[in-house]
């Protein structure tokens, strides 16, 4: 009966740490124990432990509840185990010694487009992004990938989440130019100086299994005739029909 009982409390914990990676941002506590209708206080013991080992932190300020470095840890190795991510992330030195760019190979995770492989070029960059930082969908090149080629109902929740905080941009104009252009870029819109290119690696049903992104500080990649966007998708249709 012991047993059976610390397996019941270990599910409801599990449910509280699903309902946190399924939100588009940190929760307060009143927000979490409403999402899986239980008690605050009950919720709350969850939350310290998961803290105590990493899996949750809580900002300073806002006290609000988000996923902690642990969790992080967790999401890339067990994305690292799925071929297609192995098969990609092996071929990335190659394109960055081809275009002489900083490589990154990004997937789906419940918070959006999320770095798993990074693979630096010989020139320095200077930028906050690193594995496990979240794409977003209308401001990055990888994001606007997965906008135009990830099922409408996969993204539905993060698009309406950034649409609220980006009046004026309009994704279907973006979904059409980078399905026209079969690549997103952009430059200096997220990170002031860099510039990115981004393309999909598709799985037979040509939905997005992963987004390949190149990153520079020469505002001229992003151009249809650069050569590095020519390998860049090249190398992605090459992957898309081995997946």
């Amino acid at each position: 009966m012991a047993e059976s009982a610390g397996i019941q409390s270990l599910d409801s914990a599990l449910v509280v740490l699903e309902a946190m990676a399924r939100a588009p941002g940190p929760m307060t506590l009143t927000q979490l124990a409403k999402d899986v209708n239980m008690p605050a206080s009950k919720v709350h013991r969850y939350l310290a432990s998961f803290a105590h080992a990493g899996l949750v932190q809580q900002a300073g300020k806002s006290g609000k509840y988000d996923l902690g470095p642990g969790a992080a840890r967790l999401g890339l190795a067990a994305v690292s185990r799925m071929d297609f991510v192995n098969r990609t992330a092996d071929a990335l030195p190659e394109l960055c010694a081809d275009t002489g760019l900083t490589a990154l190979l990004s997937v789906w995770s419940d918070n959006g487009p999320t770095i798993v492989r990074w693979e630096r070029a010989a020139g320095f960059i200077v930028t906050t992004l690193g594995l496990g930082t979240t794409m977003p969908l209308l401001r990055s090149a990888t994001g606007r990938v997965f906008l135009a080629y990830a099922p409408p109902q996969v993204i539905a929740e993060r698009l309406t989440f950034e649409q609220s905080t980006a009046p004026g941009v309009d994704p279907d104009v973006i979904n059409q130019n980078v399905k026209s252009d079969g690549f997103a870029h952009v430059s200096g819109d997220l990170i002031p100086g860099l510039a990115a290119i981004s393309a999909p690696v598709l799985n037979w049903q040509s939905e997005i299994e992963a987004a390949v992104t190149l990153i520079g500080t020469d505002p001229k990649i992003i151009a249809d005739t650069h050569p590095a966007v020519a390998r860049l998708k090249k190398f992605c249709n090459d992957l898309s029909l081995k997946t």
